[in-house]
């Protein structure tokens, strides 16, 4: 149980930190080109594209990492990490 807790403690931490990179390489970066915004995207695409689906279209902004990072707070506190 323990082993699961540090996986999914790791697994958040590291999701945070790929969806931070995202969103700060989109302002300066938008098309994702280069080794580092490829790795980036092919990253949080599997994750961002659902709910991205799901949320209404608000031109420009693209709201779909800060959701990721809210449900990702919601599940590091169910998980007894917040």
């Amino acid at each position: 149980m323990v082993l699961l807790a540090i996986f999914l403690r790791l697994l958040v931490v590291a999701l945070y930190a790929v969806l931070l990179g995202r969103v700060l390489l989109s302002w300066v970066d938008p098309r994702f080109e280069g080794r580092v915004g490829r790795f980036l995207y092919e990253t949080t695409e599997p994750l961002l594209a659902p709910i991205r689906r799901l949320l209404p279209r608000t031109g420009p902004l693209d709201w779909s990492p800060l959701i990721a990072i809210i449900v990702l707070g919601v599940v590091a506190g169910m998980a007894g990490m917040g």
